[in-house]
């Protein structure tokens, strides 16, 4: 069999592998698209299961920072396709909801803990004030007590991170916090505790949209149908990446030549799927979690402590499950007889390497539901089902961009672009609109001879989280 001939390469369905096929389309550029699975939309795909209750793997909300992404999303379901929410998100603590950000509504906890957390805060005030400043931080968990105090750091951000990322805070690098954690305003947090008013507008997400149908799979497969079909290879993983001589072959023993790849493949397997470019023994050094959704569908009304509610933190340790969506509250038409009906949506993580029992963690899911009583009636259940994706968080670990950069580099000067949530292993880029900018603005750079400036979404996060983007 002969090999197939392609300008542009691209591995992937999801949003970075479909970001960069709609540029290429656009400008009317040779290109293929291998995607290992049947559908588009990788990690950011829908399913239903067999009670008719539609599911997301993980709470997805569409929000954006670049123009271009908000243009696709109109197109891809049109005006009458998308709901608008105002975002409320809460923590369980204490037996208690505090709405998020926690650090912003201190005045919900009891007066102990209270004042725990306001001892912590004025002492890293008192230590900026005198010119002492944080000292050397080494990892996260320095970060977290420089900036929160030592009460905010105890109670509530060192362990749930540890549930989140399920790595201890001291494996983590800080570098990629940026918007994805609300900092300390001192006057914010003091007028909240004087005035006992909620704070609750913090955050790039603080209005989101979600599909009216068909969850946010939804999205993907629209933006997927879209596209030139005849470029599209469906069920066609990928089984090496011969570099040298520029050819990808499939299971199925199809082989692509090209000039460009765009891989959006977890960078810890191309390094194995491509030798002879960065040390194999490089790829045990990534850490990364796991992530096992499990959806619960329930017959009644929704409660009504729950009916406005969109997701909930959990820090603590009688519950598996990091965070908890009322994803029958994002769209009706997520369970199959609205009103009638309603739906929760829980997620766990793992470390790399640990074994998932899913029927034990769906057991164990379910009693803690009861227990923080978002599930008051078990026996309304009528449907329980679980996602588990073994690459679910790409953990920015200790040292990763001293680690991740060369590598890109590296496969870059093979004329191979990883790009993506694990393609570039940048975390804090790796929402859909990050996803879908990475692939768009990676063919830019290859069809312009351009460098890195024509990438601002991988190569200054920062900056590009911090400004409304093309």
């Amino acid at each position: 069999m002969s090999a197939q001939q392609t300008e542009f390469l691209i591995l992937g369905a999801g949003p970075t592998g479909l970001g960069a096929a709609c540029r290429l389309q656009e400008k009317g550029r040779d290109w293929r698209l291998l995607e290992a699975s049947a559908i588009f939309g990788g990690l950011a795909s829908s399913w239903v299961d067999a009670r008719g209750f539609t599911w997301d793997i993980g709470g997805h909300v569409q929000f954006s920072h670049y123009d271009t992404f908000d243009r696709y999303m109109d197109q891809a379901l049109g005006p009458d396709g998308w709901l608008m929410h105002q975002r409320e998100s809460w923590v369980w603590i204490r037996g208690r909801f505090v709405p998020y950000p926690f650090q912003n509504n201190l005045h919900r906890l009891d007066p102990a803990e209270r004042w725990r957390c306001a001892q912590g805060l004025w002492e890293v005030a008192r230590q900026a004030g005198q010119g002492l400043g944080a000292g050397a931080l080494s990892h996260f968990g320095d970060w977290i007590a420089a900036t929160f105090g030592s009460g905010i750091a105890e109670i509530f951000m060192l362990p749930y991170n540890r549930k989140v990322w399920a790595y201890p805070a001291e494996d983590l690098d800080f570098g990629w916090v940026g918007e994805r954690v609300a900092v300390p305003d001192f006057s914010r947090i003091l007028r909240s505790i004087c005035t006992q008013e909620d704070d609750v507008s913090w955050g790039p997400n603080a209005v989101f949209r979600f599909p009216v149908r068909g969850g946010t799979g939804s999205v993907w497969a629209a933006i997927g149908r879209s596209l030139d079909a005849s470029r599209i290879n469906l069920e066609a993983e990928i089984v090496s990446v011969n570099v040298a001589d520029r050819l990808v072959t499939t299971r199925s023993g199809e082989q692509w030549r090209y000039r460009y790849l765009i891989s959006t493949l977890p960078l810890n397997h191309l390094i194995r799927l491509a030798p002879g470019v960065v040390d194999p023994g490089l790829a045990d050094l990534f850490r990364f979690s796991s992530t096992t959704v499990t959806g619960i569908g329930v017959s009644g009304a929704t409660p009504k402590h729950l009916e406005t509610k969109c997701w909930m933190y959990f820090p603590e340790l009688n519950s598996p499950y990091y965070r908890v969506t009322v994803f029958s509250n994002y769209s009706p038409n997520n369970v199959p007889q609205p009103g009638r009906q309603w739906s929760l949506m829980a997620e766990v993580a793992r470390p790399r390497g640990e074994q998932v029992d899913v029927a034990q963690l769906e057991r164990a899911t379910l009693e803690a539901l009861h227990e923080d009583g978002l599930l008051e009636d078990p026996s309304a259940v009528i449907s329980v089902t679980s996602r588990h994706v073994p690459q679910g968080y790409p953990t920015p670990f200790r040292g990763r961009d001293g680690i991740v950069d060369p590598m890109l580099r590296a496969f870059e000067r093979n004329g191979v672009y990883s790009r993506g949530r694990f393609g570039a292993w940048k975390y804090e880029v790796s929402n859909q609109d990050h996803s879908f900018a990475q692939g768009y603005e990676c063919v830019e750079r290859c069809t312009s001879n351009g460098g890195p400036e024509c990438e601002p979404t991988l190569f200054t996060p920062h900056a590009v989280n911090g400004r409304r983007n093309p």
